[in-house]
């Protein structure tokens, strides 16, 4: 199934989502993954490799972290090829002071934020949906 490609329809149609819980980003110089962790996401870089965790995971893994999150789901089944919506949401987010980490996947993207940020992130985001003309 085709994901939006449009840029004022998957504004208008995302529902902004503030997931439960507080997520940190770990990496693991060796970059092998200890058993029994089930990461939301990772990437392999040069450096090792970086993991999205719970933080309950990754305490209990005794994984070193130093940034706490909060993750945000757009709920818009975006075209990995779509123009701008990462933009448009990375500049009401910056407009309003917040910073963010966009992790693209197949069905929708999703956004980390600062754990502190994230009721506030959720209202910026669905304004933006009201107002997609305003980006």
């Amino acid at each position: 199934m085709a994901g939006e490609t449009s840029l004022a329809a998957l504004l208008r149609g995302m529902t902004p989502v503030l997931n439960d819980g507080e997520y940190v980003f770990c990496t693991l110089a060796d970059g092998r993954m200890p058993a029994g962790l089930q990461p939301l996401g990772s990437f392999r870089e040069r450096e090792g490799l970086t993991l999205i965790l719970p933080r309950v995971e990754a305490e209990e893994a005794g994984l070193a972290f130093d940034y706490v999150a909060a993750w945000l789901t757009l709920d818009v089944h975006s075209a990995l090829e779509a123009v701008g919506l990462t933009a448009a949401v990375a500049t009401a987010l910056a407009k309003a002071g917040i910073s963010c980490n966009v992790v693209a996947a197949w069905y929708h993207d999703h956004l980390f934020v600062a754990h502190a940020d994230g009721p506030r992130a959720l209202d910026v985001l669905r304004a933006l949906a009201l107002s997609p003309e305003g980006i």
